[in-house]
């Protein structure tokens, strides 16, 4: 859940953050239940599909979709998060951006969980369209942010935070995929009472 190289505000690089933070965003974040989401994404996958878990945090995610006979494929920007998520899932987690993404057609589903957030307004459309070209035709792509407006820092970190019109209009410039959903789950909540909007679209 971590991954902006840089800010277009004047903060640190949000990924410092995680790597000083590792071990307790870990321990908060690894009890989350999710299965409400994970019912939003995980019916449009065959069993077997080969799911992207882009910004996989403590791995949690990862370790769900593995359980459940996914195959999966996981990286994330901190390296103290990623030796966290190898240990929890076994997997070999990747260290790297979402902006270093460069796969054509490999996936037939993505799970970009609370980690698009970090991505600075500038370069989010960038981001976004690697994802998408790392995504099969009809493949499905989850993708949440906190709720709110625009660009702001807050301590060590940066947010982009979205609204249903300002997602709408995101992905509308994007082109290319179709939205299945889009909520604002009350149960979907940060440490801090923040909502996040919460959404699935599907490759064209």
């Amino acid at each position: 859940m971590t991954k902006a190289a840089s800010s277009s505000l004047s903060c640190p690089d949000s990924i410092s953050y995680y790597d000083t933070h590792a071990q307790h965003f870990f321990d908060t974040t690894i009890v989350y239940d999710l299965s409400q989401l994970y019912d939003l994404f995980l019916p449009h996958l065959l069993k077997g599909a080969k799911i992207l878990d882009a910004g996989c945090g403590s791995g949690r995610d990862s370790k769900c979709f593995l359980d459940q006979g996914y195959n999966v494929v996981a990286f994330d920007g901190s390296q103290k998060l990623v030796k966290l998520a190898k240990q929890l899932t076994g997997l070999p987690i990747q260290h790297k951006l979402l902006s270093q993404v460069n796969d054509n057609e490999e996936f037939d589903g993505i799970w970009a969980s609370a980690s698009l957030l970090h991505v600075p307004k500038i370069e989010l459309l960038t981001v976004l369209e690697r994802l998408k070209k790392a995504l099969k035709p009809k493949g499905i792509w989850y993708m949440s942010f906190r709720y709110g407006e625009g660009e702001h820092d807050e301590g060590e970190r940066y947010f982009y935070d979205q609204t249903e019109d300002s997602l709408t209009k995101i992905l509308e410039h994007l082109g290319g995929v179709t939205v299945l959903h889009m909520t604002v789950p009350e149960t979907l909540k940060s440490r801090r009472g923040y909502k996040f909007i919460a959404c699935v679209v599907q490759k064209n």
